[in-house]
């Protein structure tokens, strides 16, 4: 296939952040903490500008897809190494090395002095190469390959501080629960295999129509499983547990016990949107299963709702974005339902550049406050951290869903095209994108004034104490905040840039233009939201005019003014509220008692169920026929080993009673007929 781009580029931007890897972790002491950010730094910034060149000539209408390198061949099986590059792809690079290399940059003055310095670097650059031959691969192998080098940096990540308990508890708990997705998604890839005969996309998606002609007998109902709607929804369980979609999203708060620069880059902008990367370029599949659509518009229309509940009453200022990221993820596995592909791109895309920013401002207030992360601890930190106040503001505008920031663009057309769905979970799946809005902007703004506004609540209480990973205190020793230093806000200010303004720039050549044509499939027919959408669209600056009529618009301004009226005018309404619903707060403060049911009913029965095959099965039956046949044999052996004597008459007499049984046996037939 012809094409202007270059193969060695296409090779130079995963491998540049791998060689960083490889120099900060193998040679971390030889090359110092200054080498370890150097090579990585300049690793992932090459990555970034091969990945614009690349997005340049996307645009101008290049493409990509060819086997970089034949690994293996099993039969007609061709395992194999190799890109395919079209706008979705080169969106994706641009998004996942930009991201990275602004949570380098930060984690320059965020890990100051951590003895963990050089390891850190290496694991967040070796995760933006496993990331980068995720989003590039042109097969199910290569793919499968990035999402488990993600899944595993990840786990080595969220427990970095492994001497935290919490931290290891937190590693475990991700990576077991991406184990269930993970079941899920390699089920849907040996389906694939095993009838299409092919792991490439475009072999496997050329055979999608005939795959959808081909069903299952379901014994018990009498019905029939389509076999498209088995693979899409293995496939989806994946995303599930990747992009943290209910009810295997478990594991994401937690893992915010991790250092904040990986919040940002894994567990907000890269790394959990891979699931949702992952539906929308297999599009031709997932179209030909409206079972499977209407599946995923539910489970994301649940996350978007439920999971923004539970960021309500959260005091932790990372959970409390880290609650945000799994109704976002919500909203873009909505879109996803409603055959809305390039939408939830679209929103995967601003939401990288604002929750980044939000991830990496949380951190900064977390310097700035020694350590102390409970938001009641706060207030009017914007008159002693005026970046990161307002950064974090453009953040949270841009969150809500503010005309003419990126995150409305995005999340009124993930509204407007569950409007136009016509699948039976529409109605649910509307009301909580609706609902949701209010809920965001009265977490989002409710986080914002008890942390920047108010009266200040940090005086005279006690300094957080020393452990193994407050690192970056740089000499302060008193309850006063400070701004963080400049390579932790410069950071934030080049992410608030597009958080402002990118939803404007590109939601024409992304939603309605040629950038994502030839990447996403979608029947125009029979799910007909793309094309309403389309035909309702007259501009980015006409969209923002019609947003002030709409109910969206409206529901984000009361969720603000709530906010301001419970927190900063009124602050005695929340606790009498608290007061008046405890049975609702104490189910969200136990989060659905999702954690306790995963803890005392799958584990533990996993556990019983483990111990009976230990004891009933491995123990009684394998080890008592085993030991069993062995003290036979030995009781045999004794009882014969008791005849050994030595003794020559003995055997002589044991021979005479032989030949006397013997010639009794043969002789009695003759003997009976005589006596007859």
């Amino acid at each position: 296939m012809a094409s202007t781009i270059s193969q060695g580029l296409l090779l130079t931007v995963p491998l540049a952040p791998l060689a960083g890897a490889l120099i900060a972790g193998l040679a971390g002491k030889l090359v110092g903490r200054r080498g370890a950010h150097f090579f990585t730094i300049l690793g992932v910034l090459i990555a970034f500008i091969g990945s614009v060149v690349v997005l340049q000539q996307v645009a101008g209408g290049a493409r990509f897809n060819a086997t970089i390198y034949e690994w293996a061949v099993l039969g007609k099986l061709v395992m194999e190494v190799g890109f395919l590059v079209d706008g979705l792809t080169a969106m994706m690079m641009v998004v996942v090395t930009f991201v990275s290399l602004m949570v380098h940059v930060y984690t320059i003055g965020y890990m100051d002095g951590d003895p963990g310095y050089q390891r850190f670097f290496s694991y967040i650059s070796l995760f933006t190469f496993s990331m980068l031959m995720l989003v590039m691969s042109n097969n199910f192998l290569q793919l499968f390959f990035g999402w488990e080098a993600v899944g595993l940096v990840s786990y080595l990540l969220i427990g970095f501080w492994y001497k935290k308990p919490t931290a290891v508890f937190a590693n475990m708990k991700a990576f077991l629960v991406n184990r269930v997705g993970d079941f899920g998604f390699i089920l849907g890839i040996g389906l694939i295999v095993a009838y299409a005969g092919t792991l490439n996309y475009s072999e496997a998606f050329a055979q999608a129509p005939e795959l959808a002609k081909i069903a299952f007998p379901y014994p018990t109902w009498g019905g029939e499983w389509m076999l498209i709607t088995v693979i899409c929804i293995c496939l989806f369980i994946g995303a599930m547990g990747k992009s943290a979609q209910f009810p295997l999203h478990v594991w994401l708060p937690d893992s915010m016990e991790g250092p904040t620069p990986i919040s940002a880059l894994i567990h907000a902008a890269t790394m959990v949107t891979a699931g949702i990367f992952m539906v929308a370029r297999m599009s031709p599949l997932f179209e030909l299963s409206d079972t499977a659509l209407n599946f995923v518009l539910v489970i994301g229309a649940i996350t978007a709702l439920f999971m923004g509940f539970l960021g309500i009453i959260q005091n932790d200022i990372k959970r409390v974005v880290a609650y945000s990221t799994l109704s976002q993820l919500g909203y873009m596995t909505v879109a996803l339902g409603a055959s809305a592909y390039g939408v939830a791109v679209f929103h995967l895309m601003t939401h990288a550049f604002f929750k980044a920013l939000l991830f990496l401002g949380a951190g900064s207030v977390i310097m700035g406050m020694h350590h102390d992360q409970d938001i009641r601890n706060m207030g009017g930190l914007r008159k002693y951290m005026p970046i990161t106040w307002i950064t974090s503001l453009l953040g949270s505008l841009a969150l809500i869903g503010t005309p003419l920031f990126a995150g409305f663009y995005s999340k009124d057309s993930i509204i407007l095209a569950v409007h136009a769905t016509t699948l039976p979970g529409k109605w649910f799946a509307e009301f909580a994108v609706v609902a949701g809005v209010f809920v965001t902007a009265f977490y989002s703004f409710r986080m914002y004034f008890l942390v920047f506004h108010g009266k200040e609540r940090f005086h005279h209480k006690p300094f957080p104490p020393e452990d193994d990973h407050s690192h970056d205190d740089h000499g302060h020793h008193d309850a006063t905040p400070h701004e963080s230093p400049w390579v932790v806000t410069a950071p934030l200010v080049l992410l608030a840039i597009p958080s402002v303004v990118i939803g404007f720039l590109t939601i024409t050549p992304m939603l309605f233009g040629d950038f994502l044509k030839d990447a996403i499939h979608i029947d125009s027919t029979a799910h007909p939201a793309m094309k309403q959408l389309a035909e309702t669209f007259h501009g980015p600056t006409a969209m923002a005019l019609h947003s002030l009529v709409t109910l969206p618009l409206w529901l984000a301004v009361a969720g603000v003014v709530t906010a301001w009226w419970f927190y900063l005018k009124q602050p005695s309404i929340p606790a009498a509220i608290g007061r008046a619903l405890s049975p609702i707060v104490r189910i969200l403060e136990n989060k659905y008692y999702l954690d306790w049911f995963n803890e005392h009913v799958l584990a533990r029965g996993a556990r019983a169920i483990g111990t009976g095959l230990w004891k009933g099965g491995d123990q009684a039956v394998i080890d008592g026929a085993i030991n069993g046949s062995a003290s036979t044999v030995g009781a045999l052996a004794n009882a014969v080993r008791q005849l050994q004597t030595g003794r020559l008459y003995q055997y002589a007499l044991v021979m005479l009673l032989g030949i006397f049984a013997l010639l009794t046996w043969q002789l009695w037939p003759l003997f009976s007929s005589f006596m007859r």
